[in-house]
C-alpha cells in the first residue's frame, strides 16, 4: 500500500504538477537526468532571451524538430532496421582447448566483466538493472549497467552469430551474407578451467576509476577459415539481409534476450582440434591507453567495421567463458555512414513518448512554438510581474514537456495506458486562453466594441472585458492544480462537449453522439438560423401597421415553425440522414450503426417523406394564421389565456398523470391509481394493451406540441417583432425544444409568466427573451436539483454504508466538506460536470465537464463465437465458453425488443416523465440491464443498453433485491409498528423512500424476449436407463435423417459406400468395439460381445420402415436392403464417434457428458479405419450424424414429460419434424444461434459446458419466447454520472486495483454496485454493451393506432385511390339489387383503408431464418416481412380479381411467378386483417420508382378496368412492397379459369 501511495504521489500528483516530469527509481540514471535536465531547460530559457522573443521561438522550435526528428527516426529503426549481433569468442589458457566464433573480445581488466556488460545490453528497461545504451559517440552509453558474476554463471551457454533485417549498402551493393554450417560442439565443453578462480579474484581487485574507464567491451574478430592461427584483429559482423523483394516486417515492441538468442544463427565452426591461444599474441599487442582509444574511434566514428592494432600482450591470459552476443541496430545518417546504437524499445518510450505519424510529429512542434510566441508575448507585454512570471514560466514549461513526455495516466484520461489525445490538451488549452487573454485586453482598450444589457447587468463593455481578462489570467496560472484535479477534458472531449452546450441551449438542439455529430448539429442550427433571419430582417425594416402583419413575417412565422419541426425530428447523427439515402449501398452503413436494419431505414426514410409534406403543410397553414393577425386583434386577453392553458394541460399531462401511474404515486399510496391491464397478472402472456389513460397522454402530448406552444412562440414573436432581431434564435430554441421534450415547458412558461407579469414586470426584457432565458437557466437548475438530492441521499447519516476503512475515516471530513459542497454543486450545474464521490466516500470533488453520452469511447461488447476464432482454439479450450459471453446475446435481443418499442413506451408514458440523459434500470428474474437514455428527439430516442451479469456479486444481488421487493406490507412507525391505512404506506416506508436515489416508474413493463430455463444434464443422465435413452433416440434420429434426406438415392447408389458396407451384409458380422456397452445399447448382442445387423433390426428395423413409408417415393427397406445397411453403418458411426470424443472406454458420466458435448458442437473426430468410408459424402456427418445427435438430446428431454409417449413411430416421427421446424437446435457458438434468438425463433435448445470459478459441468439450455415483464427503475441521473465519474478517476488516476475495493460495496440508496458495474470494461464489467441504438416512434404499432400513420405521399396516395374504390363500390352497389359494397366486390376489399390495425398484435422484430417449412400463417417462424408480403399479394391479388370482369388486353401474369395450390386462396382469419384488406387494391405496380405513387405512370390505366387498385400498403413497411407484375402476354383463360374453380 505504501508503494503504490508513492506511485501515485510521484506519477500522478507530482508530474500533473510539472507536466509530466518526475524521477522514476525503476529507469535508468540517464533517462532520469535527461528528463531533470530537459525540464530545467523548458523553465530556465525564458529568463535567458527575455528581451528576443524571435530567438526564443526560434529556438524552441528547432530544438523541438530535433528532438522529434530523432525519436521519429529511432522508431522507424527499430521497426524496420537491422539488428547486428557481435559474439565474443570463449578463450581459455588450456592448450588443449580453445571456443572461437565469428569476433572475439577482451579487456585489459578481465572478461567476465566485458560478458556482464554484453549481457545487459539489451535487458528490459522496466527492470531494475537497464542496459540500454547507444554508442559510445553519444551520452546514451552513460546509462550501462554491469551484471555480477553469479549471475554471470547461472547464464547458459548459447553462443550466437549476428543478425539483421536490412542493410542499406547492401540492398545497393547486392552483398548478401552466405550461410554457414552450425558451429561444432567442442569435446571439452562445458569444462571449467582452473584458472577462473584467479581470473574472478583479479577483477575483484579492480578499483572503481578503472572499471568507469572501461566503457564497452573489445571484440576480437578471428578468421574463422585460418583456423585461428592467422587472426588479423578487424571487426567482421555478420549480416543476413532479408531478401530484396520481400518488405522487411515490423518487430515486436520489446525483444528479451532469450528471443535474440533463441534467434541467432550459428556462424561458422572451427576444427575440432584445440588450439593454444599463444599464436594470437602478436595481435593482443598495445596499452591501456592504446585500448580506450580504439574503443572510442571505433563506436565514435561513422564507419565502425576496423578495430585499433594496439592491444595488450597482458590480456593472453584472460578467459571468457560462456560469451554472449551483443547486439546493435544500425542508425543510418547518410548513405554508407551510420551508427551502432545499443537501445531498445522500452527505453526509449520511458525517454520519450512516441508519435506513431508524421502529422503529429509536425503539429507538436507547431504547438511548441505557439505556445512559446503566446507565453513570450504575455511577458513582455506586461501581464505578469515578481514572483507570477516564475509561475508562468512553470505553466509554459509544463505544457511544452507534455509534448515530450506526457502525465500518463492524466487525471482527465478516460482510458489506461498511454493516451496520445490527452497529450495535446495543456498547450492547446494554454494557447487558448493566451489568445483570449490578449483579446480581451485589446479588445477592453478599445472602443469598438459596444456593451448591451440584459437584466441589468452590462455584457461586454470595457470593464466586463477586463474583469474576464484577469480571470483568464489567474486561471491559466492555476493550470497545475487544474490538471491535478482533472477539471479539464481532452480536446475531443471538450471540443464535443462545447458544441453540444451551444447547440442545447441556444438553439434548441438534441444531445450529440460524437464529435461529428456535434459538429453537424451546431452547423445545421446555424445554417437555418441564417435563413430564417434574413426573412426576420426584412419583415422589421419594412413598413409596420398597428392592425397590419407584414407578409414577409408571416413568411418568416411558417420557415420557423416548419424548419424547426423538422429539425426536431431528425437525429443528430448525420450518417443516419446518409444512410436513407439511395446511395445506401455504397456507404459502410453496418460499420457506423450496426443498429439500423433495414426496417429501421425504412422507418427513416418515412419520416422523411412525411416531413416532405407536413413541413409544407405547416408552413402554409402557419403563414394564414399570422397574416390574419389573430394574434394581435385578440391581444392581451389571448397572451394569459394561452399561458393558462400551457399551465393546465403541462400539468395535468406531466405531472397529475404521471403521479397516478407510479407504483407509489406521491410516496404515499402503496399502488398505483390508473393501473395497467398487466399489474394483477402473476405471469404476463401477451404483448401489453392499450389503456384509456395512454391514448389520453399521448392525444394531450400531441395537443401541447403541436398546437399550444407553437401558438405561445408566435403570439410573443407577434407582439414583440420589433426586439425579434436582437434575438433571432429564441423562437426556434422554444419551438424545438417544446417538440423534443415537452415535460418540462410548463413550469418554465408558469414561472416566467408569473415572475415578469405579476411580481417584477420592470425586469421584462420581452416575454420571448424571458421565456427564453429562463428556459437555459431551468435547465441547470434542475442539474442542481439532481446534484444535491444524490449527495444528500448519499451522505444521510440514517443510511450510511461503509464499503471499506477509509469511508469510515473520510466520513468526520464530510462535515466541513459540506460548506464547500453547495459551491461545487452549483459550479458542477452551470458546467455540465458530475460531482463525483472520492473513492467512493462522503467527500465528493468536481470532475471535468462530460456530454450526455458520457463515455468518450465507443465501447460496445463483440460477442466471441465460432465466427471469429480460430477452429484450433474451439477444438482446445473455447474462449467463448464462459456465461457471460454466452449470455450477452440476451441483452442483445433485448436491446432490438427495445429499438422496437421504446420511443412508442416513452411517448406513452409508460416510463413516466423522461428527458435527455436519463438513466432506468430494467430488472426482471435474471435480466438486469441499465439503459441510458442520450438524444431524445420529436419521434425518436436514441439510447445504449448495458446488461449485468446474471449471477452477479453479493453486492449486485443485495441491490437487485432492495428494488424488486416491495415496501406495502412494512407496518413500521419510526420504532414501533402500529400499522398503516387501507391502501397507503407506512410512515417509514413513505420515509424511506424519499431518501432514494431511485424510485419504481412501471412493475410490469412487457417486453418481447425469452424464457431461460437450464437443467444439470448430470443428473439427466446419471444413470444407465437414462443414457440408454439417449443413445437409442441418438439411432432413432440417425435413421430419421439419414432415410429423410433428398440424397438416399445417391448414397446407395455410391459404389464407395457399398464396397465398405459388404462386409456388415454377412450373417457372422459383429461390430465389437470397446466403445459398444450392454448398459447403453439397447442393441447389443451380450453373446457376440457386440453389435450385429440381426441385433440392430431385432430394435430399429419397424422405425426404419415406418420412415421410408413416410418417404414420398419409398425404397426398399427390407433386413438385406442396401438402406438397413446403411443405416446400420451410420448408426454404428455415430455411437463410435461419440466413444471417440469420450477419449476414455469407462462407463463413468463425466467423459460420456465430455463426448456428447463435442458432438454437440460437431467436433466428430474418425479414427477407426472402418468409418472412413463417411468421407465419400460429408454430408453424411453434417446433414444425418450431427442434426441426430442434437435432436436426441431434445428428444430426451421430452421424455421425462412424456415416457411412453414416443414409443410409437406415428408420434415420434411426427414430433421430430414439428422441433425441426420449431426450434432450433444448436451449440450456443454457431452464428447460427444469435441469428435465430434475434430472428425471434420460438424455441432453441443448446447443451452448455460451464467452467467458471473451478466448477465443470454441463447444462442444457432451454430458450422459449415470451413476453417478460420487467421492473422499470428510474435512477438519478447525476447519481450516475457521479459515481461513472468515480470510478473512472480511481482506477485510471489513482490505479486502484484491489477488486473488493469499497466504491464498489452495495449501497441501497444509490444502487451504487449496479451502476459502478455497468461502467465501459476494464473499469465496470458489464456482459453486454449495446452499440448506440435509435428507436422510432413509427415501429410502434400502438401508438401508430393512436395518432394514425405518417402524412406521407405514399399515405396519401392510397387513401385517394382507397377513396376512389370505395366511390365505385357504391355506385356498384347501388345498381345490384339486394346487393351490398362488400357483396360487389366478393370480398376482394373493404370500405376503407386503414394503417392501424383494430387489435393490437404482439411487438414482434422481424425475422430473418427462413425454416423448412414455412407458411404465411405463422410469420414468426422464420419466414421475412419480405417473403411474407410476396405471399400475401400472391393471395389477395387473385383473390381481389375473382369478381371482376377483365379482358385479356387488361390483365395477365407474368409466367415467372409460381402460384402453389395452397396459396392460391386467402383464409377467412385473415380477411378481416385490415393490413390484409389493404394489400387486396390490386396488384402492385411495381418497385422501380423511389415512391409508389410514381407507378401511376405503368401499364395500368383508370379507365380500363371497374375499380381501380392501388399499391398495396402493408402495415410497418414504407418501401415498396415485393408484387407480381402485370403483363399483356398471358392467356385470357385465367381469371375465368379461377371463377370456374371457386363456383
Amino acid at each position: 500500500m505504501g508503494s503504490q501511495a508513492l506511485q501515485i504521489l510521484r506519477q500522478g500528483v507530482w508530474a500533473s504538477l510539472t507536466g509530466g516530469w518526475y524521477v522514476d527509481p525503476h529507469q535508468s540514471t540517464f533517462s532520469n537526468c535527461f528528463h531533470l535536465y530537459l525540464w530545467i531547460f523548458l523553465l530556465a530559457f525564458p529568463f535567458l532571451l527575455l528581451v528576443v522573443a524571435g530567438v526564443y521561438c526560434a529556438v524552441i522550435a528547432a530544438f523541438f524538430t530535433a528532438i522529434k526528428a530523432v525519436n521519429f527516426r529511432l522508431h522507424a529503426m527499430f521497426d524496420l532496421g537491422e539488428i547486428v549481433e557481435k559474439r565474443q569468442a570463449s578463450f581459455t589458457t588450456d592448450p588443449n582447448r580453445m571456443e572461437e566464433g565469428e569476433e572475439g573480445s577482451g579487456t585489459h581488466d578481465g572478461s567476465q566483466r566485458a560478458k556482464a556488460y554484453s549481457e545487459s545490453l539489451f535487458e528490459d528497461s522496466s527492470d531494475e538493472d537497464d542496459g540500454s545504451d547507444m554508442s559510445a559517440g553519444s551520452s546514451l552509453g552513460s546509462q550501462r549497467r554491469f551484471s555480477s558474476d553469479d549471475e554471470d554463471d547461472d547464464e547458459d551457454d548459447d553462443s550466437s552469430s549476428s543478425t539483421s533485417c536490412y542493410s542499406p549498402d547492401l540492398a545497393n551493393t547486392g552483398i548478401a551474407s552466405q550461410p554457414v554450417p552450425p558451429q561444432m560442439p567442442s569435446p571439452g565443453e562445458g569444462e571449467e578451467p582452473d584458472t577462473v578462480g584467479s581470473s574472478h579474484s583479479r577483477i575483484a581487485q579492480r578499483s572503481a576509476s578503472t572499471a568507469s574507464a572501461k566503457t564497452h567491451a573489445r571484440v576480437l574478430s578471428m578468421d574463422g577459415a585460418g583456423g585461428g592461427s592467422n587472426n588479423t584483429g578487424t571487426l567482421a559482423s555478420t549480416v543476413l539481409p532479408l531478401p530484396i523483394s520481400s518488405t522487411p516486417a515490423p518487430r515486436p515492441l520489446t525483444i528479451s534476450k532469450s528471443d535474440l538468442e533463441a534467434r541467432t544463427v550459428h556462424s561458422e565452426g572451427f576444427s575440432r582440434a584445440h588450439h593454444r591461444l599463444d599464436s594470437l599474441g602478436g595481435s593482443w599487442a598495445g596499452n591501456q591507453t592504446g585500448w580506450r582509444a580504439g574503443e572510442l574511434l571505433e563506436e565514435g566514428a561513422f564507419d565502425l567495421d576496423h578495430e585499433s592494432p594496439h592491444e595488450s600482450q597482458e590480456n593472453t591470459l584472460m578467459i571468457e567463458e560462456k560469451a554472449k552476443p551483443k547486439q546493435y541496430y544500425r542508425f543510418w545518417l547518410l548513405p554508407g555512414k551510420w551508427l551502432r546504437v545499443r537501445y531498445d524499445r522500452l527505453a526509449l518510450l520511458a525517454l520519450l513518448d512516441r508519435n506513431r505519424r508524421i502529422g503529429e510529429n509536425v503539429f507538436a512542434v507547431v504547438l511548441a512554438s505557439l505556445v512559446a510566441f503566446l507565453g513570450f508575448l504575455l511577458l513582455l507585454q506586461g501581464f505578469f510581474r515578481d514572483i507570477w512570471v516564475f509561475q508562468f514560466c512553470l505553466v509554459i514549461a509544463s505544457c511544452q514537456y507534455s509534448l515530450l513526455k506526457s502525465v500518463q495516466p492524466d487525471a482527465a484520461s478516460p482510458m489506461h495506458g498511454h493516451n496520445w489525445i490527452i497529450v495535446y490538451s495543456r498547450p492547446v488549452y494554454f494557447c487558448l486562453c493566451c489568445v483570449l487573454i490578449w483579446v480581451f485586453d485589446l479588445v477592453g482598450h478599445s472602443d469598438s466594441m459596444r456593451p448591451f444589457t440584459l437584466y441589468g447587468v452590462t455584457f461586454f463593455s470595457a470593464h466586463f472585458l477586463l474583469c474576464a481578462r484577469d480571470m483568464l489570467i489567474v486561471f491559466t496560472l492555476c493550470f497545475p492544480v487544474i490538471f491535478l484535479f482533472g477539471l479539464l477534458p481532452q480536446v475531443n472531449t471538450f471540443l464535443m462537449c462545447l458544441l453540444e452546450q451551444v447547440d442545447m441551449h441556444l438553439f434548441g438542439g438534441t444531445a450529440t453522439t460524437s464529435p461529428l455529430s456535434s459538429v453537424y448539429s451546431l452547423l445545421r442550427s446555424i445554417l437555418v438560423a441564417a435563413l430564417v433571419y434574413g426573412f426576420c430582417l426584412g419583415a422589421i425594416n419594412a413598413p409596420w401597421g398597428e392592425a397590419h402583419v407584414p407578409v414577409l413575417f408571416s413568411v418568416f412565422c411558417g420557415l420557423l415553425l416548419a424548419l424547426s419541426y423538422h429539425l426536431s425530428r431528425q437525429s443528430s447523427d448525420p450518417t443516419i440522414l446518409w444512410s436513407a439515402s439511395p446511395h445506401i449501398h455504397d456507404f459502410p452503413v453496418i460499420l457506423l450503426h450496426q443498429q439500423l436494419c433495414d426496417r429501421y431505414l425504412n422507418f427513416n426514410k418515412e419520416t422523411l417523406h412525411s416531413d416532405l409534406v407536413m413541413c409544407p403543410l405547416m408552413a402554409i397553414i402557419t403563414f394564414a394564421i399570422s397574416a390574419s393577425t389573430v394574434f394581435i386583434a385578440l391581444q392581451p386577453a389571448l397572451s394569459f389565456v394561452l399561458y393558462i392553458l400551457a399551465g393546465v394541460v403541462g400539468f395535468f399531462t406531466h405531472y397529475l398523470l404521471p403521479q397516478l401511474r407510479k407504483q407509489l404515486p406521491w410516496f404515499c399510496l402503496a399502488h398505483p391509481v390508473l393501473r395497467s391491464r398487466e399489474y394483477s397478472q402473476f405471469e404476463v402472456r401477451d404483448a401489453a394493451q392499450l389503456m384509456w389513460f395512454e391514448k389520453l397522454y399521448a392525444w394531450l402530448q400531441c395537443v401541447e406540441k403541436y398546437f399550444i406552444y407553437p401558438a405561445v412562440v408566435l403570439n410573443s414573436l407577434t407582439t414583440e417583432a420589433h426586439t425579434v432581431r436582437k434575438h433571432p434564435m429564441a423562437g426556434m430554441k422554444l419551438l424545438r425544444s417544446s417538440f423534443c421534450v415537452p415535460s418540462q415547458q410548463y413550469v418554465t412558461l408558469c414561472f416566467t409568466a408569473l415572475f415578469f407579469q405579476f411580481d417584477y414586470p420592470r425586469f421584462s426584457q420581452t416575454f420571448l427573451l424571458d421565456y427564453y432565458c429562463m428556459s437555459i437557466l431551468f435547465s441547470k437548475l434542475w442539474d442542481l436539483l439532481y446534484k444535491l438530492r444524490f449527495v444528500l441521499t448519499y451522505i444521510a447519516p440514517w443510511q450510511i454504508t461503509w464499503g471499506s476503512a477509509f469511508h469510515a475515516f473520510a466520513q468526520p471530513f464530510a462535515v466541513p466538506h459540506s460548506a464547500m459542497l453547495f459551491v461545487q454543486a452549483v459550479f458542477s450545474a452551470l458546467f455540465s460536470t458530475p460531482l463525483n464521490p472520492v473513492l467512493g466516500s462522503a467527500v465528493f470533488v468536481t470532475s471535468y465537464t462530460r456530454p450526455v453520452k458520457f463515455w468518450e469511447r465507443d465501447y460496445n461488447t463483440k460477442r466471441v463465437d465460432h465466427s471469429n476464432t480460430r477452429l484450433a482454439t474451439q477444438l482446445d479450450r473455447n474462449p467463448g465458453a464462459d456465461d457471460n459471453n454466452l449470455n450477452s446475446i440476451f441483452y442483445e435481443h433485448l436491446t432490438r425488443s427495445l429499438q422496437h418499442s421504446l420511443c412508442g413506451d416513452l411517448l406513452l408514458g409508460r416510463w413516466g416523465n423522461y428527458s435527455t440523459g436519463d438513466c432506468f434500470i430494467l430488472a426482471s428474474d435474471y435480466l438486469n440491464a441499465l439503459v441510458h437514455i442520450i438524444e431524445i428527439g420529436n419521434g425518436l430516442a436514441t439510447f445504449q443498453l448495458r446488461g449485468l451479469e446474471f449471477r452477479g456479486t453479493y453486492c449486485q444481488q443485495r441491490e437487485v433485491e432492495a428494488i424488486t421487493e416491495g415496501v406495502e406490507e412494512d407496518e413500521g412507525c419510526c420504532c414501533c409498528e402500529p400499522g398503516h391505512l387501507p391502501h397507503m404506506l407506512s410512515f417509514n416506508a413513505a420515509f424511506g423512500q424519499r431518501w432514494l436515489a431511485w424510485e419504481v416508474a412501471a412493475t410490469k413493463y412487457v417486453l418481447e424476449g425469452y424464457s431461460i430455463s437450464d437443467n444439470n444434464a448430470a443428473s439427466m443422465l446419471q444413470v444407465f436407463d437414462l443414457r440408454k435413452i439417449l443413445i437409442t433416440y441418438y439411432v432413432k434420429s440417425i435413421i430419421y435423417y439419414v432415410i429423410r434426406s433428398p440424397k438416399l438415392e445417391e448414397w446407395l447408389a455410391n459404389e464407395t459406400v457399398q464396397e465398405a458396407l459388404g462386409p456388415c451384409l454377412s450373417p457372422s458380422y459383429v461390430d465389437s468395439d470397446p466403445t459398444f456397452n450392454l448398459n447403453i445399447d439397447e442393441d447389443y448382442d451380450h453373446r457376440a460381445s457386440g453389435i450385429t445387423p440381426s441385433s440392430f433390426c431385432l430394435v430399429y428395423l419397424e422405425w426404419i420402415k415406418y420412415c421410408n413409408s413416410r418417404r414420398q417415393t419409398p425404397v426398399e427397406s427390407e433386413k438385406d436392403s442396401p438402406l438397413v445397411t446403411l443405416c446400420f453403418g451410420l448408426c454404428i458411426l455415430g455411437r463410435r464417434a461419440l466413444g471417440t470424443a469420450s477419449h476414455s472406454m469407462s462407463a463413468s458420466l463425466e467423459p460420456f457428458l465430455y463426448g456428447l458435448h463435442a458432438l454437440f458442437k460437431g467436433d466428430f473426430r474418425i479414427t477407426s479405419p472402418r468409418d472412413e468410408w463417411v468421407f465419400a459424402d460429408m454430408d453424411l456427418l453434417n446433414r444425418v450424424v450431427a442434426p441426430g445427435v442434437r435432436m436426441s438430446l431434445k428428444l430426451h428431454q421430452d421424455h421425462f414429460t412424456s415416457p411412453d409417449e414416443y414409443e410409437d413411430p406415428v408420434v415420434l416421427y411426427d414430433a421430430i419434424t414439428a422441433n425441426e421446424e420449431k426450434m432450433l437446435i444448436s451449440h450456443e457458438g454457431d452464428p447460427v444461434w444469435r441469428s435465430a434468438i434475434l430472428a425471434n425463433m420460438p424455441s432453441l435448445l443448446a447443451l452448455r459446458h460451464v467452467m467458471d470459478d473451478g466448477s465443470d459441468e454441463y447444462k442444457i439450455i432451454m430458450l422459449n419466447k415470451r413476453f417478460l415483464s420487467f421492473r422499470v427503475i428510474k435512477v438519478n441521473r447525476e447519481c450516475v454520472r457521479g459515481l461513472w465519474a468515480g470510478q473512472q478517476q480511481e482506477l485510471v488516476f489513482l490505479r486502484n486495483r484491489n477488486p473488493e475495493r469499497g466504491s464498489i460495496q452495495n449501497a441501497k440508496q444509490a444502487l451504487r454496485n449496479m451502476i459502478n458495474s455497468s461502467c465501459d470494461q476494464p473499469i465496470g464489467y458489464p456482459i453486454y454493451v449495446s452499440p448506440l441504438t435509435t428507436s422510432y416512434a413509427g415501429a410502434h404499432v400502438q401508438l401508430r393506432s393512436v395518432w394514425g400513420g405518417p402524412i406521407s405521399p405514399h399515405n396519401i396516395y392510397t387513401w385517394f385511390i382507397s377513396s376512389w374504390d370505395r366511390l365505385q363500390k357504391g355506385c356498384g352497389a347501388g345498381c345490384n339489387s339486394g346487393g351490398n359494397i362488400e357483396d360487389s366486390d366478393c370480398g376482394g376489399g373493404s370500405a376503407s383503408i386503414s394503417n392501424n390495425p383494430a387489435a393490437h398484435p404482439p411487438q414482434n422484430t422481424a425475422s430473418s431464418i427462413p425454416q423448412p417449412h414455412p407458411t404465411f400463417l405463422q410469420p414468426s417462424m422464420g419466414m421475412t416481412p419480405a417473403s411474407l408480403v410476396l405471399s400475401l399479394h400472391r393471395t389477395s391479388s387473385i383473390h381481389g380479381l375473382l369478381g371482376q370482369h377483365l379482358s385479356s388486353s387488361q390483365l395477365s401474369f407474368s409466367s415467372s411467378v409460381a402460384l402453389p395450390p395452397a396459396d392460391r386462396f386467402c383464409p377467412s382469419s385473415l380477411q378481416d386483417n385490415p393490413s390484409h384488406r389493404a394489400s387486396q387494391r390490386g396488384l402492385s405496380l411495381g418497385q422501380g420508382s423511389g415512391l409508389p405513387y410514381e407507378a401511376l405512370y405503368s401499364k395500368w390505366s383508370l379507365s380500363g378496368r371497374k375499380g381501380f387498385s392501388g399499391p398495396a400498403v402493408m402495415e410497418g413497411d414504407g418501401s415498396a412492397s415485393q408484387s407480381i407484375r402485370t403483363q399483356v402476354r398471358m392467356h385470357a383463360s385465367l381469371p375465368d379459369l379461377l371463377i370456374n374453380k371457386i363456383s
